[in-house]
């Protein structure tokens, strides 16, 4: 079950520098020859738990890369970030991709994989944990990352709605 997140707005936030995910050539044969175009996917972000991803398609790769981040700056999501790791373990399918996202004791560092490496970095978490399985596709790791994101739910959050404090969430 995915928690739908309202998107948020790019002008209210710092985003550091894009993060490019997957630059991929395409060739369409036509008469005379090949045509070539590029696709480009890009992850942006705060640092401060908020990551976007976007992919943009031109014939040069640099609006490519432009076209992608315009596109991630539309699709920001705020994700919960607890002592710079997320708040629980979290599995999520997109195609033939799986992803495994666990959080982490400090100093662990992100152990992660190109695509799901790069949005982790974007979103500010220091610590995580995570396996990628079945499909290597970066489209699809990309997008399985952000519907596992897109599960995560914020502990205080949690704590209201159960009418409990914080303590009591964790058994403490």
């Amino acid at each position: 079950m995915i928690y739908r997140r309202k998107v948020v707005d790019p002008l209210q936030l710092e985003l550091l520098e894009e993060k490019i995910i997957r630059i991929n050539r395409v060739a369409k044969v036509v008469t005379g020859g090949r045509r070539f175009s590029f696709n480009a996917i890009v992850a942006v972000g705060d640092g401060k738990g908020h990551v976007g991803v976007g992919l943009g398609k031109a014939s040069e790769v640099t609006t490519a890369i432009a076209k992608a981040k315009e596109n991630a700056k539309k699709n920001i999501y705020r994700i919960p970030i607890i002592n710079g790791t997320i708040p629980h373990e979290v599995y999520a399918k997109y195609g033939a991709a799986r992803v495994l996202l666990k959080p982490a004791a400090p100093g662990t560092g992100i152990i992660a994989g190109g695509p799901i490496r790069a949005i982790m970095e974007e979103l500010g978490v220091t610590d995580v944990l995570s396996k990628s399985l079945g499909s290597n596709n970066p489209h699809n790791v990309v997008k399985a990352t952000m519907k596992a994101l897109l599960q995560l739910r914020d502990p205080l959050e949690i704590a209201r709605m159960r009418g409990i404090s914080l303590r009591e969430l964790f058994g403490q």
